[in-house]
């Protein structure tokens, strides 16, 4: 069988044709490879830690003891034999302990916060439920939502460490660690000029994260 030359030169196109395809497809698999970030880079990640706010536990009380210290004396001395006040949000009823706490945080009273089953020594949620003292962030997130947001993106709090966690550990602040949770809001201030920057792009050594 006699194959005409047009159709000799179509069969070698199309053979030709198909070979770079091939090759084409076999490139792009190639290169998703290679984008794909290898798993062990995500084992390698330091931690984030979170200040710990101090335990509610004790009060320091007007003795001292014979080094000098204050005398503590638990929650449970007092709040064990005394029925909470739901009314009370502010120290001018208190007649034994917390005369001096400054208390300006909207329209919250003591309970609002304090758990008064749990001695006032941990917390409680607005659903009812009692949380410890190392997770009282989820107490202030539930009505200062924006601001959890920003912390979570870190954009509200603080840090120290680094923020790209393959080059180490970060340290985060607690909500306590700026606010006064009795008075959270800071008194205004007038903002004043930025720092001079003694180093200008190039003096400047090595990268930034």
């Amino acid at each position: 069988m006699k194959i005409s030359a047009g159709k000799m030169l179509f069969f070698v196109g199309l053979i030709i044709i198909s070979a770079i395809a091939a090759q084409m497809y076999a490139s792009v698999k190639q290169r998703e490879r290679i984008v794909s970030p290898p798993q062990a880079e995500y084992s390698t990640l330091f931690p984030v830690k979170i200040n710990a706010p101090k335990p509610l536990a004790e009060i320091a009380t007007d003795q001292k003891d014979a080094k000098g210290n204050a005398i503590l004396v638990s929650c449970q001395s007092c709040h064990s034999v005394r029925s909470p006040n739901p009314q009370n949000g502010s120290a001018g009823p208190l007649i034994s302990f917390h005369q001096d706490l400054d208390f300006v945080h909207g329209k919250l009273v003591c309970i609002s916060c304090h758990n008064p089953e749990g001695y006032y020594a941990d917390f409680r949620l607005a659903s009812g439920e009692s949380i410890n003292p190392e997770n009282v962030m989820t107490l202030c997130a539930q009505c200062h939502g924006p601001q959890f947001r920003d912390y979570q993106n870190g954009s509200h709090g603080g840090m120290t460490g680094h923020w790209d966690l393959r080059k180490g550990p970060r340290q985060r602040n607690h909500c306590v660690d700026c606010h006064d949770p009795h008075k959270p809001a800071f008194p205004l201030f007038r903002p004043v000029a930025g720092p001079n920057d003694r180093f200008t792009p190039h003096q400047t050594k090595g990268t930034h994260e």
